[in-house]
């Protein structure tokens, strides 16, 4: 059953301004709620081969990070470059039909005109809150899904160290792999995170790197080595995590959250020869460059939501106005789920 709020129909009459939470500086490492600022403007109206989508719920992904620092990918003055849950409000495109539930690139915004490069699900019976399809049946579960199925290929003798444990993507990773029969353990930013890892997301152990020797604290876990590292961090966890790793093991590189900024270029350790020595690969996983393999993976995540077998966590606010707070503090991981902004209800003008 799919909750009230998430059932909520706009009007047929649309509003004249479209509210955008809008990038105005540059952030200056980690990202800021100061780095926006809400603008108005017009509604915009499709064109042929296009569709109006009315935005109920909004992302905040750590990909943003990358994507507020990209001048090409994010103007000054436009709407932040995100992912959002909304409904199809007109549409000049026969396969897309108003009030079909969608997810993509939307934008913060009320209202975005969309084509298909943009759309990346496409529901018409919700079986579960439409929340949802922002997350564990996002592109954080998504990722999980394909990139420990194409990449890793966990199964019972093979045992996982993952970053971000507690995070959209590797709240979802734990579980999975878990479900192999593979040993997991996570690295996590907290005491707190760290027990919710072990207590709801499939970890058999997860470590608080800012306590302790986090060298030490891994070779007591892993003595033998880990065969798989699902590295959502990089920076110098995954410095000191590489050095744990078995002869022939494999890294899925799926994020960089340790690193706060790429220019100019941060310098660190080098680790060929770690790689070379242990015979590792490290691949890189974007999700974008998997677009084909999107439904099958939905499908697979839905069955097991349905069933139970899937534990997801959701931090949702309320507004446009709250959207970027709350992205700040995903990114000083003060979140304890999912981050949501709920704009359903939320119109002015």
């Amino acid at each position: 059953m799919v909750a009230m709020r998430d059932a909520f129909i706009p009007p047929h009459t649309l509003p004249t301004v479209n509210r955008q939470m809008a990038l105005v500086q540059r952030p200056a490492g980690t990202p800021r709620a100061s780095d926006f600022e809400c603008l108005r403007g017009a509604v915009p109206t499709c064109g042929e081969g296009g569709f109006l989508v009315r935005n109920l719920y909004l992302s905040a992904d750590p990909a943003q990070r990358g994507w507020a620092a990209d001048t090409a990918l994010t103007p000054f003055g436009a709407p932040m470059r995100a992912l959002a849950v909304g409904i199809v409000v007109d549409s000049r495109d026969e396969t897309v039909v108003p009030g079909d539930i969608v997810y993509g690139r939307f934008g913060w915004q009320d209202y975005a005109v969309a084509g298909h490069d943009d759309l990346f699900s496409q529901i018409r019976d919700p079986q579960t809150p439409i929340s949802l399809y922002a997350g564990v049946l996002g592109m954080p579960g998504i990722t999980a899904w394909l990139a420990l199925r194409q990449l890793a290929s966990p199964c019972a003798d093979d045992l996982l160290l993952v970053t971000t444990a507690a995070g959209a993507v590797g709240s979802v990773v734990g579980q999975l792999a878990r479900m192999s029969g593979a040993r997991v353990v996570g690295l996590t930013g907290s005491d707190e995170k760290a027990a919710r890892c072990v207590a709801r997301y499939g970890y058999h152990q997860a470590l608080n790197y800012r306590t302790g020797n986090l060298a030490q604290d891994l070779e007591n876990v892993a003595p033998e080595g880990f065969t798989i590292f699902f590295d959502n961090a990089g920076g110098t966890i995954a410095d000191i995590a590489l050095r744990t790793m078995r002869r022939h093991g494999r890294i899925i590189q799926c994020g960089t959250a340790a690193t706060p900024a790429w220019k100019p270029i941060p310098t660190g350790p080098r680790n060929e020869r770690e790689i070379l020595m242990r015979a590792l690969s490290w691949t890189g996983f974007i999700i974008f460059d998997h677009r084909a393999r999107f439904p099958g993976a939905l499908e697979a995540l839905t069955a097991m939501v349905l069933a139970g077998q899937l534990t997801h966590d959701e931090e949702i606010v309320s507004g446009m106005d709250q959207i970027a707070t709350a992205f700040e503090g995903m990114m000083t991981g003060r979140n304890r789920g999912k981050i949501l902004a709920f704009i359903g209800e939320d119109r002015t003008g």
